[in-house]
């Protein structure tokens, strides 16, 4: 269901009162008489105002708050920022409050909650940019209606209690790898850590699927695969690990944007020339990705899309906890850009 753009100042006028009374109704604070609830909420299921469709979830003695769990700082790059403004915007609509918690290494490792996370005032969690397998499982485990973008590699493969919504990138990158097979290329590497989150491991899944279409070996010995963690924006790392291959590939496949115009600068350093030596493909359509030049070849990711999706799913698990779990996939879509032939 989608969320319908109606706002506690519509709720108020239509009911006669204030809206600091609607948003106390929401967000379960203050005093109000039971009858100014009812009619509060009577109110906003005829208007369509999602969080409120069904008079129960007032009842549960749930917060009204949405806990947001991240490892990184979302702001600071290009699917974070736009996921996060449409989330928060369709949340916000739905009746709830967001709250922002960084983990931080210790608690990863400790797998414990950050100190201000209450659980008594959280209807649910969202879980972007955290991909280890245990926090993720321990997560799951609280009983709180959960969803998580993205997940550790092979999320797939595991039967985790919460809903997963994610980009699809299997199809966009097999496309990308089957148009450099079609330009000539018959060496392939790929440039990033496959074990950092599911979606770069799909990508690299989706990478073998092509090359074996075409009847092409996959060559680790063409790829750089080290720890996220590791130098990638290290123009000096890159090549290090560029003049250690025993030839040079004719197109690397790149985790995502960030790495594909890294590893692009290293080339150029090197004297080869993208896309005439050698083709490089990324993955997000991140706007760095049409500035530099050569412009890229990408896999668009619609990022606000995906955020109101995630708000809509959550919104439903709220309302629906035993509903069974799903896996949402949001299509990605090819971008033809000057790094490929």
């Amino acid at each position: 269901m989608a969320l319908k753009r109606v706002t506690m100042q519509q709720i108020a006028d239509a009911c006669g009162l204030s809206r600091n009374t609607v948003s106390k109704v929401f967000n379960g604070r203050g005093n109000v008489p039971d009858s100014t609830k009812k009619l509060v909420i009577s109110t906003a299921q005829e208007l369509g105002y999602y969080r409120y469709s069904a008079e129960e979830d007032t009842q549960s003695g749930a917060g009204a708050n949405i806990a947001l769990l991240t490892q990184h700082k979302l702001l600071s790059h290009n699917f974070g920022a736009y996921f996060i403004t449409s989330f928060s915007d369709q949340i916000s609509r739905a009746g709830y409050t967001m709250q922002m918690y960084e983990v931080t290494p210790d608690e990863l490792a400790a797998l414990t909650l950050p100190p201000l996370f209450d659980r008594e005032q959280v209807a649910g969690v969202l879980g972007i940019e955290l991909f280890d397998r245990k926090y993720i499982e321990m997560v799951c485990s609280l009983g709180i209606p959960t969803v998580f973008v993205d997940g550790f590699a092979r999320a797939g493969e595991s039967l985790l209690h919460c809903d997963i919504v994610s980009m699809e990138n299997i199809a966009s990158e097999m496309a990308l790898v089957r148009h450099m097979v079609s330009g000539g290329a018959k060496r392939f590497g790929f440039v990033g850590d496959i074990e950092h989150c599911n979606s770069f491991y799909e990508r690299w899944v989706a990478l073998g699927l092509a090359l074996g279409e075409a009847g092409i070996p996959v060559d680790r010995d063409l790829c750089i695969l080290e720890e996220d963690s590791m130098l990638y924006e290290d123009t000096k790392w890159l090549l290090q690990h560029l003049e250690s291959m025993p030839q040079m590939p004719d197109a690397f496949v790149c985790a995502n944007d960030y790495l594909a115009i890294h590893l692009i600068a290293a080339l150029k350093q090197k004297g080869l020339s993208v896309p005439d030596d050698v083709m490089v493909s990324g993955f997000d359509g991140s706007l760095e990705s049409t500035l530099i030049d050569p412009s890229l070849t990408t896999a668009q990711i619609p990022s606000s899309d995906i955020g109101r999706l995630a708000a809509g799913v959550l919104a439903d698990r709220i309302r629906h906890p035993k509903n069974p779990y799903r896996w949402v996939n949001v299509k990605t879509t090819p971008v033809w850009g000057a790094s490929t032939r």
